[in-house]
């Protein structure tokens, strides 16, 4: 090739190689992400626990007879609402209504005998002090009168007796509520105190509901309110869900805790009251308690989105500093109160926790708020990329 040819050859390198358009543009600056958080705000909440339990009945009272016979009519309906003191069976009352007059007749007898021997024993009194009248006479007299006043007695108790067994010829109803099916039928030889119900009334208004709370449980809530971060006041409040996910309309209270533990199962047993004046709740229902265990009057809440769990199962949350840079925090929580996870500890008041994005960010790289880009962070972004190429390309 000829010298000046080489010459030309160079200078057009030269001349490509300072054309900008021709030569390797530096690579770009990634884009900061954006995500949404939410900002820690201490708050008072109502701490509340949902736990599992079954309704039962305020009063249950198996009919039995208290004498025995044939049942000769079932005085009330199955199922119906029924009275304290309601007849419920009609006993065969011919043998104690017999019985009845005869101890009737005893006691008339017995007073008969009592009003012959006190006017004897007056009598005798006069003439034994003038001695009309031996004194061993008189002494007879008293001991009949004494006698003839213990048989009256005797004969009044014994009628008294007779008039019990008659009046439980009728069975009535122990207690106000709902009867249930009848297990016997007209016709049927009963007994006195006999093991097998006649029937049963349970009062449903109002209504217990026993659920079961961990001992575990038990102990952290007590020590949280005698450490204060726990405030309780009065006497605690219960709602219902049903089976059907449906919240039950009356609220209740809780009336005690059982004094010991399950050994089996390491629970406890609470007791609710609730009204029930529709009867909408029946004894044996499942159904979950929310009780209200105090208020925590600096609670922190995250939305639930916000928290998840690592390898270990430590809850944990990304945090975004304030140098706008990813943080991961390990959380102990709470109770779930709603949609929010109560954090007992991994957070404080002003954190910035991220809720949406969290699949676009890591721990230690930057990123920030759609507020921040919208503003000046996103020029200060914008200025420190374009600075960075200007650099390359020089």
């Amino acid at each position: 090739m000829k010298p000046h040819a080489l010459i030309l050859l160079a200078a057009a390198a030269l001349a490509a190689g300072c054309n900008p358009s021709t030569a390797g543009a530096p690579a770009s600056k990634a884009p900061v992400p954006e995500v949404a958080v939410h900002t820690v705000a201490p708050r008072a909440v109502a701490i509340s626990t949902e736990l599992p339990g079954r309704t039962s009945a305020y009063q249950v009272a198996e009919v039995r007879p208290q004498v025995g016979g044939l049942i000769r009519q079932r005085l009330f309906v199955e199922g119906a609402d029924v009275k304290a003191g309601a007849p419920l069976y009609q006993i065969d009352a011919a043998t104690y209504q017999a019985a009845f007059n005869s101890a009737k007749a005893a006691l008339a007898k017995a007073r008969a005998n009592l009003a012959a021997a006190t006017p004897k024993v007056a009598r005798y009194k006069e003439l034994v002090a003038i001695e009309g009248v031996s004194r061993q006479d008189y002494d007879d007299a008293v001991a009949a009168a004494g006698q003839a006043q213990a048989e009256v007695e005797a004969a009044a108790a014994a009628l008294d007796a007779a008039r019990i067994n008659l009046d439980y010829t009728q069975v009535a109803s122990p207690i106000s509520g709902r009867i249930g099916r009848s297990s016997v039928t007209q016709g049927a030889l009963v007994t006195a105190s006999q093991a097998a119900a006649l029937a049963t009334v349970q009062q449903l208004d109002p209504i217990y509901v026993d659920v079961t709370q961990s001992s575990t449980d038990l102990l952290r809530l007590k020590r949280e309110v005698e450490a204060g971060s726990l405030k309780q006041g009065g006497q605690a409040k219960v709602t219902l869900i049903l089976a059907d996910g449906s919240r039950y309309a009356q609220e209740g209270k809780l009336q005690f805790a059982d004094a010991s533990v399950d050994p089996g199962t390491g629970n406890v047993v609470l007791r609710a009251l609730f009204p029930n004046p529709k009867h909408d709740l029946l004894p044996g229902m499942f159904v979950r308690a929310v009780v209200e265990s105090g208020i925590d009057a600096q609670a922190i809440l995250v939305p639930q989105q916000g928290v998840t769990r690592n390898p270990k199962g430590e809850a944990t949350a990304l945090v975004l500093n304030r140098e706008n840079k990813v943080e991961q925090r390990v959380l102990v929580t709470g109770a779930a109160i709603g949609d929010q996870w109560q954090i007992k500890a991994g957070l404080a008041a002003g954190d910035r926790v991220i809720i949406d994005g969290l699949q676009k960010v890591k721990p230690g790289a930057p990123a920030a708020t759609a507020q921040q880009a919208q503003g000046p962070a996103r020029q200060a972004l914008a200025a420190h990329g374009a600075a960075a190429q200007s650099g390359a390309a020089r």
